[in-house]
């Protein structure tokens, strides 16, 4: 009888008892929220400054100013999208402090009304007899048309019942130092020009990032995790600059095999710290249910 082959590098397969999972490179990848779509509305200001250069100081004021405008828009755009994709990536999360699409929404309307008052100053030729009105409503479209294609910016907070600001405030100041750590490392990697090891380096960063987001979630879990989030990724940070250096130079394999057995141990700790973590978060999760258990029963409620 035909008998399906499997084995750990199939398809469906699973790894063999007692090894870890490997993360692929790409694991935990997202597309860049700031894609073509907000990068197309770069496209606009080009032809209008352009167009500008040649219609006398009113006019070429008026274009560059309003083609300004429009990159500024556009630029604005794209942090809005990567705050909006940030705050839903994470399972509790104040809202953006600067809303950032509706800002980028009304700096658009501003842009094209600039761009049709002055068409219509270069068509009358006399800026007295130019009228605002329909500048204003090209411009109350562009603004009406961009919110509609973009979207407005959360504007509640996720999650965040029964959650200590203070201590969350406290999480999102140290995370945003590791998050520091974590650029520096890819900073100093692509210095050493080999791509294997940068994409280890980038698995290593996806274990860290997983530990951050169970910090974030639950901030009382941060005092059993500060030392990886500063200590051991400031140490992590200070070897890969000068393995980077060392490597770039002399491309040593000793010192290849010794960093990548360093970033081995290190991704292993950071697993294994995120892994305890989540087990004591089910912990108290079972200890709140058998309390309300033994509650319910004083309370005469037959539990079945």
């Amino acid at each position: 009888m035909a008998k399906r082959y499997g084995g750990e590098f199939s398809p469906d397969g699973q790894e063999p008892t007692g090894k870890p999972a490997m993360r692929g490179q790409f694991d935990g990848a997202q597309v860049n929220p700031a894609g073509a779509r907000a990068n197309l509305l770069f496209v606009p200001a080009i032809p209008l400054v352009f167009l500008s250069l040649n219609d006398g100081a009113i006019g070429m004021t008026l274009g560059l100013v309003a083609a300004g405008v429009l990159v500024a828009a556009a630029l604005v755009l794209r942090e809005g999208l990567r705050a909006e994709a940030a705050f839903n990536a994470r399972r509790s999360a104040r809202r953006p402090a600067f809303p950032r699409k509706m800002f980028a929404s009304a700096l658009t309307g501003v842009g094209i009304a600039l761009a049709a008052f002055r068409s219509d100053y270069l068509d009358t030729e006399a800026l007295a007899q130019t009228s605002v009105i329909a500048p204003a409503l090209f411009g109350l479209v562009a603004a009406a048309l961009h919110a509609a294609s973009f979207g407005l910016d959360p504007m509640k907070d996720k999650g965040m019942e029964g959650i200590d600001t203070y201590q969350q405030d406290r999480v999102a100041r140290v995370v945003e130092d590791a998050e520091a750590h974590l650029a520096d490392m890819s900073n100093a990697i692509a210095r050493a020009g080999d791509r294997r090891i940068e994409a280890r380096v980038e698995r290593f960063q996806a274990t860290a990032r997983d530990l951050f987001r169970t910090v974030e979630e639950d901030p009382r879990d941060l005092a059993g995790a500060r030392k990886y989030l500063t200590v051991y990724l400031q140490g992590a940070r200070d070897a890969t600059v000068k393995f980077s250096d060392v490597y770039a130079r002399t491309r040593d394999a000793k010192a290849l095999a010794d960093y990548a057995a360093l970033l081995d141990d290190l991704e292993q700790n950071f697993a294994a710290r995120t892994r305890k973590m989540l087990l004591d978060d089910r912990s108290d999760l079972t200890v709140e249910i058998d309390v309300l258990r033994e509650r319910l029963q004083r309370e005469g409620v037959r539990l079945e």
